[in-house]
C-alpha cells in the first residue's frame, strides 16, 4: 500500500530561532487540516548549496530563504523569476517535480497586499513615495511600487552610494536625498516607508526629523518588533494612516504556502495572533 508522502517545507537562514514563519505556516497547516510540516533550519553559508540540493530528496516541496542567504540563493537555483532577478534576491524556493529549483521573491507582493489591507484608500496614483533605506527590502518595495504605478520614489539611505546603485538599477523615477535631508522628503510624500532596521528592538533609533509628516500621508514601517515603532507613533500623532510591518510578513507567505501545500491561506485576525504568539 503506497501512502502519499507528507509534504515538508521550512525556512533557511542563520540565525533562524527568531523567525515567526514556523508558527505562521503551522497555524495554516492546522487550520486547513493539511498533513504537512514547516521546519526552521539554521544553515551557514558554506553549507547552503549542499543543503538546498539535498532537501528535495528528503520530501521537501520548498523552503523560504532569509538573511543572509537571499542573494546567494539566486546562483544555486535553476530557474529564477524576473522579479527576483530585478530585486536581486529570492525568499521562496519551489522544488519542482522535474528536479529543478525555482526561486521567486514574494516580498514586494507582501508589501503591497499589506498596504492595500491597512490603508485601503491609498492608491499608487496618490503621489510620490518616500523610502528610507537601500538594502534588499528597499529593492523589493521600490520594484513593487514602480510596477504598481507610483510616479516617483524619493530615496534616502545612510550610505549614499547604495542609494545611487538603486537609482541606476531602477531609473529616472527614483530621486535621491542625502540622509541629512531625509526629513525634507516627507512633506511631498503620499506614502512613507521605512525599510531600515532603525527603530527595531536592539537596533538604533530613527533620528530622521518627522515634523514634515502630513496627515494626508500613509506611513508604514517594515519593522514589526515592536509593532508600533517611534515612526508609527509620530505618524499617528500627525494624523497619518499607519500600517505596521507584521502584515508584510503574513502576506508574503501566502503565495509560497499555496504553491507548496495546494491551498491559498487567508490572512485574518487569527493569523496575526498566531504570528504574535
Amino acid at each position: 500500500m503506497n501512502l502519499p508522502k507528507i509534504p515538508l517545507a521550512g525556512v533557511i537562514g542563520s540565525p533562524i530561532a527568531h523567525s515567526k514563519s514556523p508558527q505562521l505556516h503551522r497555524h495554516w497547516l492546522k487550520t486547513y487540516g493539511i498533513e504537512g510540516y514547516y521546519i526552521p533550519m539554521d544553515v551557514v553559508a558554506q553549507d547552503l548549496e549542499e543543503v538546498v540540493r539535498t532537501l528535495p530528496k528528503m520530501g521537501f516541496v520548498g523552503v523560504n530563504v532569509t538573511i543572509p542567504h537571499k542573494e546567494a540563493i539566486l546562483s544555486i537555483a535553476d530557474l529564477v523569476t524576473d522579479r527576483a532577478i530585478l530585486i536581486g534576491a529570492a525568499n521562496t524556493l519551489i522544488f519542482r517535480k522535474d528536479g529543478k529549483i525555482h526561486a521567486d521573491n514574494t516580498d514586494g507582493y507582501g508589501f503591497l497586499e499589506n498596504l492595500k489591507t491597512g490603508a485601503p484608500n491609498w492608491t499608487p496614483k496618490s503621489g510620490p513615495a518616500a523610502v528610507l533605506g537601500a538594502g534588499g527590502a528597499a529593492r523589493a518595495v521600490i520594484a513593487s511600487l514602480l510596477d504598481a504605478g507610483v510616479p516617483e520614489i524619493m530615496l534616502s539611505n545612510r550610505t549614499r552610494v547604495r542609494a545611487e546603485k538603486l537609482k541606476s538599477d531602477f531609473g529616472s523615477r527614483v530621486r535621491i536625498f542625502d540622509w541629512v535631508q531625509a526629513g525634507n522628503m516627507l512633506a511631498n510624500a503620499a506614502l512613507v516607508v521605512n525599510t531600515t532596521s532603525l527603530g527595531m528592538i536592539g537596533k538604533g533609533e530613527m533620528r530622521v526629523p518627522l515634523d514634515g509628516l502630513r496627515k494626508e500621508s500613509v506611513v508604514t514601517d517594515l519593522v514589526y518588533a515592536p509593532l508600533k515603532t517611534k515612526l508609527l507613533e509620530a505618524a499617528e500623532e500627525a494624523g497619518c494612516v499607519t500600517v505596521d510591518g507584521l502584515g508584510m510578513l503574513l502576506h508574503q507567505a501566502v503565495p509560497a504556502f499555496e504553491r507548496w501545500f495546494g491551498k491559498r491561506p487567508e490572512v485574518d485576525r487569527t493569523t496575526r495572533a498566531a504570528a504574535l504568539r
